[in-house]
This record gives structure tokens, C-alpha cells and sequence, in this order.
């Protein structure tokens, strides 16, 4: 009995009227044929990856499908595509220009970033030292929101730059480490929060960026330089 309701199953999937059935499940879907500008960028959809450069993007009935590129250096793109009544059909195919990140252009990667760097000095004396070391800070961030020379601490104000998919905000910390020999630590402080237009005070949108806008690329160089 048992092998002869395993034949009737068999028979039954493998029947016309089996076959029709499960061509069910691609009934109303459409596909888009779907490109980028970058070979290698990644093509995410719904959050999983499936693809670099060219993908097939299927949009089941009565549905919608985020679709993402994204490629270090250049802007994420995101599309939605629907397939639903009322609304516009996907496209057969699709083409992504993707453009270039104008926050990762205005900066550098480099591992000075959100560091102390211990700056030693030998020869001068400290007044003349603090004094060339809010020089310094001045011609890069021109706003200090606390100073005291006595301890040797100095914290500028954030500096802000906003970007098409980005807000970066900067600033130089200074501490006396050390006063014989006399020893200073600097840090620039440099975070990003990924989003455009973000306000400054925003601290839980930001978090710490290995990159350095390039008009501050020069302040941990510049006091190793002149801090003597």
C-alpha cells in the first residue's frame, strides 16, 4: 500500500498540471537587467549582496525591492523598484552612473586621525611654546571653546563640513603630558555621521572617521615641525 501511494505521488509532480502549479510562484514577477557605471561596485538588494557591477533584479508580484551600489570613494545609490497595481512597472533594464564621493575627495586616509602624538620640547622655553602652539591651532581652527595655559590643555570648537551624503566635523585637542622634559600630546579629532546636514551638537550621529579632511592633513606635521 505504501509503495503505491508513493507511485500516485510521483506521477502526480511530475504531471502537466504539477509543472503549472509551480510556475505559480513566478507568475507576475519582473525582472530587471541592471548595471553600474563601476564593474566592481556592490550591488545589495534588500540588504544581501548579489552582485558586482551587473545584476538581475527580480520584483515579485505585489511587491517592492530596494536596490543598492555602493564602491569605497564614490556615492551609494539606492533605487526602488514596485510592482504593484497603480503604480509604474520596473523597467527592463536599468543603468546606475555612479558619481564620486565629494567627502572622500576632500580627504585622506591616515592613521593620525583621533590619536595622541606626543610632541617633545627641547630647546624652547614653554611660554614661548604655548604661545606658538595656539599660533598653530588658530590657523587651522579659529575658534578654541577652552584653554588654560597653566595645566597646558587647549580644545578648539568643532569645525564643520557638509557633504551630498556626509557631515564631517574636526577638532584639535591639546594636552601638557609632561613638564620636565616638557611634553605635549596632540589630537585631531576627526568623525563622521555618513548623513548630509547634520547638526554639529548631533553627538550620537557621529562616530570617529580614519580620514582627515586635506585642509587638516598638515596640523600634526606642522607642530612637529615648529615646536622644538
Amino acid at each position: 500500500m505504501k509503495k503505491l501511494v508513493l507511485y500516485l505521488v510521483v506521477i502526480i509532480m511530475a504531471s502537466p498540471l504539477a509543472s503549472a502549479s509551480n510556475s505559480l510562484e513566478d507568475f507576475g514577477k519582473k525582472k530587471v537587467e541592471l548595471g553600474t557605471s563601476e564593474g566592481d561596485a556592490e550591488i545589495y538588494i534588500n540588504g544581501k549582496l548579489i552582485g558586482k557591477g551587473s545584476a538581475v533584479v527580480t520584483v515579485p508580484s505585489d511587491d517592492c525591492v530596494t536596490v543598492i551600489a555602493r564602491k569605497v570613494g564614490f556615492l551609494t545609490e539606492r533605487i526602488e523598484f514596485c510592482n504593484k497595481k497603480k503604480m509604474t512597472k520596473p523597467p527592463k533594464t536599468y543603468y546606475i552612473e555612479m558619481q564620486r564621493d565629494d567627502a572622500y575627495d576632500a580627504s585622506i586616509q591616515t592613521d593620525i586621525a583621533n590619536v595622541d602624538i606626543e610632541v617633545k620640547v627641547d630647546k624652547m622655553e614653554k611660554d614661548r611654546a604655548w604661545k606658538l602652539i595656539n599660533q598653530i591651532v588658530l590657523s587651522y581652527i579659529d575658534v578654541i571653546e577652552m584653554t588654560d595655559k597653566e595645566t597646558g590643555y587647549l580644545r578648539t570648537a568643532w569645525s564643520l563640513k557638509t557633504f551630498r551624503q556626509n557631515t564631517v566635523r574636526t577638532r584639535i585637542i591639546i594636552k601638557e603630558s609632561s613638564s620636565d622634559p616638557l611634553v605635549y600630546k596632540i589630537k585631531l579629532v576627526s568623525e563622521a555621521s555618513g548623513l548630509p546636514l547634520v547638526s554639529v551638537k548631533s553627538d550620537e550621529l557621529f562616530k570617529e572617521w580614519d580620514r582627515v579632511l586635506r585642509s587638516y592633513s598638515d596640523v600634526v606635521s606642522e607642530f612637529q615641525a615648529r615646536i622644538k
